[in-house]
């Protein structure tokens, strides 16, 4: 662009008789007059503005001082980042659209749980989210989903009164939730990717001896009997046996079927009727109904099986890592292992319950049979 000097020119106006002369020039783009009293003055000012024009140029001359002030300090500094004032800006402009179009924590909760439930999510699933996330959606209450920081969630979740593994499952839950944030607009990115995850221990799996199992299934009431036999020998998860029907128990074929809404996976599979689970089964068998209730009534009979049988510590899901440990150790089938329980990766199986039991207590596990003679359970003729 030409450069066209600024000049100083004759003023006249009635009402300001004083202003004898006027300085046209631009600035930021606008077209801008300055008056003066005096030659000298407006002189001296044109003089600025031509030393302004041949130091920056025409565009320099017309782009404010404080606004080039604040460009380089702000080019300063996201230089340290790698970063541009175009990249900023994109970003907060990006940030702005989606705090105007966020929504509450609250109502993010809801239109996730009810997409997974048209999804075709598990009822258990579902009900996870809905549970746990809500606990986080009312700390955030109020709050749009696009401000809330990995710091926040970060301090929230060590503010939890859990254990490391169920607080990296709220974790988990949370990072489902703002990648579903994410996808409708309602935020930027993912805060509770940044988030730490809790050191969880890396113990040994609880399992019980085949004695507390033997003795377990003597005092088991014929309510809870069925329940306590299909976490020993056929391992199916505690929320997998009370969704079960007697109608999916099949005898003949010798298999029971899980089906993919009743399973913690989705996945529907079949697992295996042992012998010694039959014997258990049979006498207490029906043709159809739920074989487990879910009231307090039957969690007082599992707890009065539990006291009777001399069991004081209780490990974590005992019965479904007993059956893993002594089934691997008695087949010695990973991947037979990894099918009967539902694991994806026969790996996680083997890393988890290799050589928790040897072979001949295997074998003595699953010979435990129901009592023919003086009400004593026999535990095979490994035993005698």
């Amino acid at each position: 662009m030409r450069q066209r000097k600024i000049k100083v020119r004759k003023y006249c106006a009635e009402q300001s008789p004083h202003l004898k002369f006027v300085v046209n020039y631009r600035e930021a783009g606008k077209r801008k007059r300055s008056f003066f009293e005096t030659k000298a003055a407006a002189e001296s000012f044109v003089a600025f503005k031509n030393a302004e024009l041949k130091r920056n140029g025409v565009e320099g001359a017309e782009f404010p001082t404080a606004l080039r002030v604040m460009a380089q300090e702000c080019k300063e500094a996201l230089t340290a980042y790698g970063k541009t004032i175009k990249d900023a800006t994109e970003f907060f402009i990006a940030h702005l659209k989606a705090s105007a179009k966020s929504c509450t924590a609250v109502q993010l909760v809801k239109e996730l749980v009810a997409a997974k439930e048209h999804d075709g999510a598990s009822a258990r699933h579902v009900s996870d989210l809905r549970s746990r996330l809500n606990i986080f959606a009312n700390k955030f209450d109020g709050q749009p989903v696009a401000t809330i920081t990995s710091r926040e969630i970060d301090d929230w979740l060590r503010s939890l009164p859990v254990s490391p593994v169920t607080r990296n499952h709220y974790r988990r839950l949370i990072v489902l939730a703002f990648n579903f944030a994410v996808k409708r607009g309602y935020a930027t990115d993912n805060p509770a990717d940044k988030t730490d995850k809790a050191k969880e221990p890396s113990g040994d799996v609880g399992i019980l001896s085949v004695s507390e199992a033997a003795r377990l299934l003597e005092c088991a009431t014929p309510e809870v009997l069925p329940y306590i036999a299909l976490g020993l020998f056929a391992g199916l998860r505690r929320a997998e046996i009370q969704r079960l029907d007697w109608a999916e128990v099949d005898f003949g074929s010798g298999l029971i079927k899980v089906k993919a809404e009743k399973s913690k996976t989705a996945q529907k599979r079949f697992v295996t009727i042992q012998p010694n689970l039959k014997e258990w089964l049979l006498p207490v068998r029906k043709h159809r109904g739920r074989i487990a209730a879910e009231n307090f009534e039957f969690r007082k009979q599992l707890d009065d099986a539990r006291a009777a049988a001399g069991i004081t510590e209780w490990p974590d899901n005992a019965l479904r890592h007993s059956f893993a440990s002594y089934h691997l150790a008695h087949f010695k089938n990973a991947a037979a292992t990894a099918m009967e329980c539902g694991h994806h990766d026969s790996r996680i199986t083997y890393r988890h319950y290799r050589e928790l039991v040897t072979p001949k207590e295997a074998e003595r596990f699953w010979n435990i049979r129901p009592a023919t003679k003086n009400n004593v359970v026999q535990l095979g003729a490994t035993l005698r």
